[in-house]
């Protein structure tokens, strides 16, 4: 018998080059086979009448070869032809001609009196039917036709070397030979869905769609528990570690508050509340922020940091470029340095503060509450930060956190999740805010930050300018040019976007170095300058800087805008070959207009007639809105596309879709998070077989914050 654990390489009847072959696929041991599920079946109990017209729904057929040619044209171009018969029918039947071009293996494969199951559309070429590069098995001999014919077949993500019939073969005498007590059934009580050793003999071989449906079901729910029991697992250990409360009182955030030139909107009240009772408790926290662009999550930021920094305690805000990371410094400053708060900068270019490392004193700890709370609102000491911001620099320029009290995590799909890890993992433990200006659909967000609180800033600031989108086609950059330049002559600013730095051989994209000259003179006599991830720290400091006082009209740049940078006087942005950037990255860049009083245009320039593209760009035309935007992107590109599998931590998951099955998802999650809450530890007999659900798992993180 074979186990399901059982590497493929012990069993002597697979040969050593379909293992090879199998490999490619990441395939090694009987789980890994008997979890490479079909993409799709074919109903072969029954094949269709052979066509007596072409179809543009494929179609399957059984029949007989009853002649075979080899057309050569163009030199070393080939045709290989095979005629089709219908075994079952009079003579009088049309004959079905299947081609492919220079394909030399199926010459090989394809002889005259071979029976052959063909899928594939059927077109009318000349007088004659033909189906070009079908799908096709050959019917070697009867004992096996159980296996592949008179029944629903399954047909699989396959690989050279591995034709159907192989690969089907291969699982079909795993599952007969399958120990049954090698397959547990790890699903929660009351989830009556059948055995797991009898839905994945129905999901290879179903008896009939029904018993498919069901298998798959249970399967989904079975991926989908799994997950969620992990996730479950991390909260439960999350909220069980030791930490400290780093709520002040909270006169800091009022002063703060008050200083203010605008108010609050609703939405941000009320998140900083939630944040105030997360901070004041002695569970560390684990929060996701998320807000659209614009929604004002850095100023909920900076009140989570003031009542960490006024009990005693410092603050990180880690950012994912250098430019992000200076302007947060910059803004920090204006608003935070009059109130006695002391920042200090750790880029990989620029460290500034006025006093030497360690940056945090070991003497803090040791002060009684109050002397800290007034040495934190009073910036008496020199060598002292109570607010660091810096990137991912924070984690490796031996910069001492030894009095940290809360992470700010700014755009957090852009670290990895071992980069976050460093931060968070320490005793005792700081609590943690992470952000995003990214919305995600609900369903991702039971799955990649399952294991966080969530708050959602849903209200724009009232003081923001409306934003205008329209897609142009490039022969129109002469009236766009015109209305950019009316723009800035009334005294606006604007942004010039391109996918590249420089021009590629590959893509045919303009590039941003490429074109600056060109503006320079569309724009003359108005100020231009370039900026892209290679110009150095301090020339990017700079030409950033003379953008935001106003000296600098334009800036002709890269996506190295798209987080973060605020310029409220800009108020134009042309982004060029917009259907090179994804459609929420589009969103983020339109983020950067917008933000201030003006209203503000977003002009999409594109060539590209396809019908994806034209659906993408329409989706920003007639939506500002980020949940909006995040969805459509969602139906347009899948979960892994929208955050990006390696630093979302989210699994490439086998058989479940979380758009479509997103209810057995909630189900799952709630079976999962019942059962932690019940039994943490998964003590109860029953619950005992879950364990190899968390220790199994160990190695795939799930988690934005492990």
């Amino acid at each position: 018998m074979i186990s399901l654990s059982q590497p493929l390489a012990e069993l002597d009847w697979i040969p050593r080059a379909k293992l090879t072959a199998l490999r490619r696929l990441e395939i090694e041991t009987a789980e890994d086979l008997l979890t490479h599920f079909p993409r799709r079946y074919e109903d072969r109990s029954e094949f269709a009448p052979f066509p007596r017209e072409e179809s543009e729904l494929p179609i399957l057929l059984c029949g007989e070869v009853v002649n075979t040619r080899l057309v050569r044209f163009g030199g070393w171009k080939k045709i290989f032809e095979a005629t089709l018969q219908d075994a079952n029918s009079n003579a009088l039947s049309q004959p079905l001609v299947l081609r492919w071009f220079n394909l030399h293996y199926v010459q090989k494969m394809i002889a005259t009196g071979q029976r052959l199951v063909v899928f594939g559309k059927p077109r009318l070429r000349g007088k004659r039917l033909c189906m070009e590069h079908p799908e096709f098995e050959v019917i070697e001999n009867d004992d096996d036709i159980s296996v592949h014919f008179r029944r629903i077949t399954p047909i699989y993500p396959a690989t050279e070397g591995l034709p159907q019939r192989v690969f089907r073969s291969l699982i079909y005498r795993v599952l007969e030979e399958l120990a049954l007590d090698s397959v547990p059934t790890l699903l929660p009580k009351g989830v009556n869905l059948g055995t797991r050793e009898h839905a994945l003999h129905e999901i290879h071989f179903p008896t009939s769609q029904a018993e498919r449906e069901a298998a798959r079901q249970h399967l989904v729910f079975a991926e989908f528990f799994g997950m969620q029991m992990l996730i479950a697992s991390r909260r439960s250990a999350a909220s069980s570690r030791s930490g400290q409360a780093h709520c002040g009182p909270g006169e800091l955030l009022e002063k703060f508050r008050r200083g203010l030139a605008f108010d609050l909107t609703d939405a941000q009240a009320r998140v900083i509340e939630e944040l105030r009772r997360d901070l004041a408790s002695r569970h560390p926290m684990n929060r996701l922020l998320q807000g659209d662009v614009g929604s004002g999550k850095t100023v909920v930021a900076i009140a989570a940091m003031l009542l960490a920094v006024e009990a005693g305690f410092q603050s990180a805000l880690m950012a994912p470029t250098q430019i992000l990371a200076e302007q947060h410094y910059a803004v920090l400053c204006r608003w935070l340095e009059p109130l006695g708060v002391r920042l200090a900068l750790r880029t990989a270019t620029r460290q500034e503060e006025s006093g030497a490392l360690p940056l945090f004193d070991q003497s803090l700890k040791r002060k009684p509450r109050s002397a800290v709370s007034q040495l934190a609102v009073s910036g008496s000491r020199s060598d002292t930060a109570h607010i660091v911001i810096g990137t991912h620099a924070l984690l490796y320029e031996g910069v001492s956190f030894e009095n940290l009290g809360l992470v700010v995590i700014d755009e957090q799909h852009k670290f990895g999740v071992s980069q976050r890890a460093r931060l968070t993992a320490r005793e005792p433990a700081p609590d943690v805010l992470v952000m995003t200006a990214t919305p995600i659909p609900r369903t991702l967000t039971m799955t990649v930050y399952g294991d966080l609180d969530v708050s959602i800033i849903d209200e724009m600031p009232s003081n923001r300018g409306k934003i205008v989108t329209a897609v142009r086609d490039p022969s129109k950059l002469g009236e766009v040019l015109s209305f950019m330049r009316e723009r800035l002559e009334a005294g606006r600013q604007a942004y010039i976007v391109y996918p590249l730095i420089d021009e590629s051989e590959k893509l045919e994209s303009k590039a941003a170095a490429a074109e600056f000259e060109a503006w320079r003179e569309r724009l003359r006599p108005f100020s231009c300058e370039l900026l892209h991830g290679r110009v150095p720290g301090p020339e990017k400091q700079a030409v950033m800087e003379r953008f935001r006082r106003g000296q600098t009209s334009a800036l002709i740049a890269t996506s190295v805008i798209e987080v973060g940078v605020d310029v409220p006087n800009a108020t134009i942005m042309l982004i060029e070959n917009a259907e090179r950037f994804g459609l929420a990255q589009l969103h983020q860049l339109r983020g950067r207009i917008g933000r201030g009083e003006h209203k503000s245009y977003c002009i999409l320039l594109s060539a590209e007639k396809s019908p994806e593209t034209v659906a993408k760009l329409a989706v920003l035309e007639k939506t500002s809105d980020g949940f909006q935007v995040a969805e459509a992107d969602w139906d347009m590109r899948g979960p892994g596309d929208l955050l990006g599998t390696a630093q979302s931590g989210l699994p490439e998951l086998k058989l479940g879709n979380l758009k479509t099955d997103s209810q057995i998802m909630r189900q799952a999650r709630a079976a999962a998070v019942a059962i932690l809450e019940k039994d943490p530890g998964l003590e109860a007999p029953d619950n005992q077989r879950f364990r190899r659900l968390i220790v199994e798992e160990r190695g795939r993180t799930f988690s934005n914050v492990s």
